[in-house]
């Protein structure tokens, strides 16, 4: 039978089609493993993936293991697996939009206030002798830069420039000492572990807040469980779930006892998937 114009035949091995769906299906599987490539090199690794899938199954046949005493097993399980992830990505993957993440994305960051940064440069000597003798020299109109280049043990090349950092970032001394201090503006010596340091301040900004191109994915991941744990928790609650292994049931009533939830219903691969 002709394939479908929506679904072309991709590739043959021995005779048999390969779909294109077949590679979307694959991407299940192997997905996260190819966020790296191109679109077109991912449409040749998951074929080389389906390819060597075919070559093993036709091999398997060969060798009769479909007739095995677990295959009967092994296929009831991915035939629900299957009948599971098509009904993920109907009910919960594509009921998560991205106007339900630019929502989420416009209330945190609406509620976010930037943090300040700072652009700055230091100069850092061994003794407080030598931080008093370059304060003095900056004081008489000395390019700062210029002096970092000859006395700073650290970051000299660059004119002793750190580029821009918050609070946290820098040992506490040295950033109290830069905070306070305005745009221009050169701090007396301040002493860390490291030595003394004469620090001057080049600009101040609010730190740039994430873009949500930036944060999109991580959001809808985020609603993806979400959804997915209340989905699964309704059909738990009108469910008749008997666990018949009595060692087993002790380990879900003890779980139960704790608190301890099922695992993350969110399968692999499928928060975001696409070509």
């Amino acid at each position: 039978m002709p394939a479908a114009a929506d679904d072309p035949v991709v590739a043959r091995v021995n005779g048999v089609d390969i779909n294109q769906s077949d590679l979307d299906f694959a991407v299940s599987e192997v997905g996260s493993r190819l966020s790296n490539y191109t679109p077109a090199d991912r449409r040749r690794v998951l074929l080389q993936y389906v390819i060597e899938n075919e070559l093993m199954a036709e091999a398997g046949e060969k060798d009769k293991l479909d007739s095995a005493a677990n295959f009967a097993a092994r296929l009831k399980y991915h035939q629900r697996r299957a009948l599971r992830d098509a009904f993920f990505d109907a009910s919960i993957s594509n009921a998560v939009t991205d106007d339900a993440a630019k929502k989420i994305y416009d209330e945190k960051i609406g509620s976010v206030k930037p943090e300040q940064e700072i652009h700055a440069r230091h100069i850092l000597v061994a003794t407080e002798a030598e931080a008093k003798e370059v304060a003095e020299r900056l004081k008489k109109g000395e390019d700062f830069a210029t002096v970092a280049k000859e006395k700073s043990k650290d970051t000299s090349a660059e004119g002793g420039d750190l580029g821009f950092f918050a609070r946290g970032q820098m040992l506490k001394p040295f950033e109290d000492a830069a905070f306070a201090l305005e745009v221009g503006q050169i701090s007396e010596p301040v002493q860390t572990q490291f030595g003394w340091h004469i620090i001057k301040v080049e600009e101040k900004r609010d730190q740039p807040l994430p873009t949500f191109d930036q944060v999109k994915e991580a959001i809808r991941t985020q609603l993806v469980q979400q959804k997915a744990q209340e989905v699964v928790t309704g059909l738990r609650d009108t469910a008749k779930i008997e666990v018949v292994d009595p060692e087993l049931k002790k380990s879900m009533d003890d779980a139960a006892a704790k608190g301890e939830g099922p695992p993350d219903e969110t399968p692999d691969d499928q928060s975001g998937q696409g070509d």
